[in-house]
């Protein structure tokens, strides 16, 4: 995977518990990545395509 140029950005809600939660690149046009913070970079990615990643934030979005 290449992810030069991948913009990292964390959950506005990631203090409230601990900053025990996920990274996601959605800035790139080849997937969206995703990573958990406490491996500081250092652990497995994993990839969604845009569309993929569309569907899965819209049906959190209804549970909500």
């Amino acid at each position: 995977m290449d992810m030069t140029g991948a913009q990292w950005r964390k959950p506005s809600r990631s203090s409230t518990n601990g900053g025990a939660c996920v990274e996601v690149a959605d800035n790139l046009v080849a997937a969206v990545y995703v990573r958990d913070t406490k491996d500081n970079g250092g652990g497995p990615v994993l990839a969604f395509s845009h569309e993929s990643w569309g569907a899965f934030v819209a049906q959190l979005a209804k549970r909500a």
